[in-house]
């Protein structure tokens, strides 16, 4: 018979102080595979803001906040100026017709291509014969390139053989002179981009409609409720997370909005239609001697008004997440 010899349990041995010696330190687990993958797959993705958007980002303010000129931008001896050229910005007469433009265009455009699309949604939203083939029409506008559609709308609203002209013509109103008249430039470039927005706005809207149960229209609908009681007590209430962020994204994209107005206007008659993206490219790349530092800081003025509109949107969604 085999007897087992059991080894008592050592206590440590305290030091000669009295204090009992230190655990050892545990061992360092390693990554599981799982934990690999993850950054395998966040690794091209953090790459890819740090390349395209923040190194952009700091190169811009970097811009904004030094005396660069063609040697200096080459070389990058710039000497720092601080916020001299934010000064130079608002002291400039272009600022605030441009920053007036730029509040005009962006407000006019969000309110009808929001209005529109909104309507078509709800339009679309009743699944009648060609419905979905009707909304893949309106889809064509934001499909096309905006070189393709402004040069377009710039031969369309061509003062001596655009078709809006020959069609007011038809009718007995003279010739308008849609690109070349500083009364009108504006409102040119506002119809045109209004036009590539609406599918957009169509889109999201119309997913947004999806989501509402037709339960609650039938119920309604037995309560005595009219379409526009619907609407106001039930579509246009559950859709507001929705067009919140429907409005931001349309927000964030109409204030950039450079190519629709400078292949049609490049701004002008008489920087009738310039706006803060367009005088920052004419100041960065429309003179012979371009003003860096200043173009830029036009372009922080953008980027600034943006993040204001995301975080008051931010903080909204919060406060209705908690209400």
């Amino acid at each position: 018979m085999t007897h087992t010899t059991q080894v008592p349990h050592r206590r440590p041995v305290p030091d000669r102080s009295g204090a009992a010696p230190a655990a050892p330190p545990p061992a360092r687990r390693r990554p599981a595979p799982q934990q690999w993958a993850a950054w395998a797959f966040l690794t091209p993705v953090t790459l890819y803001l740090v390349l395209f958007y923040a190194y952009p980002l700091y190169r811009n303010l970097d811009l904004s906040l030094r005396h660069y000129t063609v040697r200096s931008f080459v070389q990058g001896d710039a000497p720092f100026t601080g916020l001299q050229n934010y000064r130079t910005v608002l002291d400039d007469p272009t600022f605030a017709p441009a920053l007036l433009h730029t509040v005009v265009f962006t407000a006019v455009c969000l309110a009808f291509q929001y209005a529109i699309g909104l309507a078509l949604a709800v339009f679309f939203n009743q699944h009648f014969r060609l419905s979905a083939t009707l909304r893949a029409l309106f889809l064509v506008p934001w499909l096309l390139p905006l070189i393709v559609s402004a040069s377009t709308w710039s031969w369309m609203l061509n003062s001596e053989s655009g078709v809006v002209n020959a069609a007011l013509h038809a009718v007995g109103i003279d010739p308008v002179n849609w690109l070349t008249s500083p009364s009108w430039s504006l409102t040119s470039v506002i119809i045109a981009n209004i036009w590539i927005g609406v599918p957009f706005n169509l889109v999201v809207l119309h997913s947004g409609l999806q989501s509402i149960p037709s339960g609650l229209y039938e119920a309604a609908a037995l309560d005595g409720a009219g379409p526009w009681r619907r609407f106001w007590s039930i579509t246009f209430p559950l859709l507001r997370p929705v067009s919140a962020i429907t409005l931001l994204l349309g927000l964030v994209y109409t204030l950039k909005v450079f190519d629709i107005i400078w292949i049609m206007t490049k701004g002008g008659p008489a920087e009738s239609s310039t706006t803060f993206a367009t005088w920052s490219y004419q100041l960065g790349f429309g003179n012979l001697l371009p003003a860096f530092g200043p173009g830029a800081a036009v372009g922080n003025l953008l980027v600034v008004a943006a993040l204001v509109f995301g975080l008051v949107y931010v903080r909204a969604q919060r406060k209705q997440a908690l209400s």
